[in-house]
């Protein structure tokens, strides 16, 4: 699909390449430039969880470090640093002859987002890569490509929704401000019905809007009311004659129980001779 085409399809095919290869993880250092310093311990653990058990997916970008050995990091700190927390020796790795590469494959991907016909799921993933790889802020992207900070942030959230509302979006079906609309869903099923109601009856914005939030506000269902057998009820009132006093019996089909109230210890000796008969 043409979200699948990620980075590679918005960078130049001339670009240098030396090669592709698995790279010991510890002969590659982090990016000096790398503006971006924090990661998420919970992100990264459960990135590290899904390398330990179907391997790195995507391989990063390194280019030779000099005279010295070893590699430098371009793009990808975040899967490098999730193979080492799962236990990984060696990370593929796409090796570029540049030593300014990782500026010039930013700068591409930039220049194409501005220039690009590129879907919105597309755009998405690449201000992720923008923001993943190259650790760029949000206002530096929007910066970059020409568009408001909330523009970017909102596109990529685009990427949260259910694989199902995204190939609507992907289809044209369904429109990325009426996808937005439903990220507030907690339920997936109940986002995918509306999305395809929203597409069969044409709903605006504000339709998907008023229906999310009728969704949100819906009262809790009544219970029905508890329907005691006559006989139950009789054995109450019987009970209630005999001990003089306050009965109640709380019968569920194959057991219960039987409460008596009192208002003193007088009272409650009383009670007690009463079931002595």
């Amino acid at each position: 699909t043409g979200l699948g085409r990620g980075l590679d399809a918005l960078l130049p095919v001339d670009r240098p390449q030396v090669g592709y290869a698995l790279l010991p993880v510890e002969r590659i250092a982090p990016n000096p430039q790398q503006p971006r310093s924090h990661f998420d311990d919970s992100a990264l653990a459960e990135l590290a969880g899904s390398i330990a058990e179907v391997g790195v997916l995507q391989p990063i970008v390194v280019r030779p470090a000099g005279p010295e050995g070893g590699y430098v990091l371009v793009a990808g700190e975040r899967r490098l640093r999730a193979a080492v927390l799962a236990g990984l020796d060696e990370i593929p790795a796409v090796i570029r002859a540049e030593s300014g590469v990782d500026a010039n494959l930013s700068e591409a991907l930039i220049e194409n987002l501005q220039r690009s016909d590129l879907g919105p799921l597309e755009e998405a993933a690449a201000f992720t890569q923008l923001l993943e790889d190259y650790g760029m802020t949000h206002e530096q992207v929007a910066s970059r490509v020409g568009k408001s900070r909330s523009a970017v942030t909102n596109t990529v959230r685009l990427l949260q929704l259910p694989p199902a509302i995204q190939g609507m979006v992907e289809r044209g079906e369904l429109a990325a401000g009426h996808a937005r609309a439903l990220l507030a869903v907690d339920d997936e099923a109940y986002a995918v019905h509306i999305a395809q109601r929203a597409v069969a009856e044409g709903w605006s914005v504000r339709r998907i809007e008023e229906a999310v939030k009728a969704r949100s506000v819906q009262p809790p269902r009544a219970t029905a009311p508890t329907v005691r057998p006559a006989a139950v009820i009789e054995l109450e009132k019987r009970l209630a004659e005999r001990l003089q006093a306050r009965v109640r019996i709380d019968y569920k089909g194959r057991g219960g129980r039987l409460v008596v109230r009192f208002g003193s210890i007088d009272e409650l000796e009383r009670i007690y001779r009463g079931f002595l008969g």
